[in-house]
């Protein structure tokens, strides 16, 4: 991988990078404890809000273990590791890392 390449894939990587930490904000009151005020709120719309509150807290482990491998294929990025596969140290091909790029198996590692 060239010089060019690396600067493209660490630019998209970074890009990724702040989507993620965008939404992070933006999705934090969701999270919130429901709070219990049965005479202002009945039964069905409290159960409609744990499930809406549950349903942001997966959102958000998802975007946690998102950054977590984008953070990680920075690393590998630098270390010039990045398209490498951890099982048998062949490339990566190109279309699956356009498709994630935070992948670190090829197709035939990846079973």
């Amino acid at each position: 991988m060239d010089e060019k390449e690396r600067e493209a894939w660490h630019r998209r990587l970074e890009a990724l990078r702040d989507d993620l930490r965008a939404r992070e904000d933006t999705a934090r009151d969701a999270t919130r404890t429901v709070e219990l005020d049965q005479p202002a709120v009945g039964r069905l719309s409290r159960m409609d809000a744990l499930q809406a509150q549950q349903m942001a807290r997966a959102t958000e482990q998802r975007r946690r273990a998102q950054l977590q491998r984008i953070e990680g294929a920075l690393r590998r990025l630098e270390h010039g590791e990045f398209g490498e596969c951890h099982g048998c140290g062949e490339p990566i091909d190109p279309r699956r890392l356009d498709a994630d790029p935070t992948l670190t198996r090829c197709i035939d590692c990846s079973d």
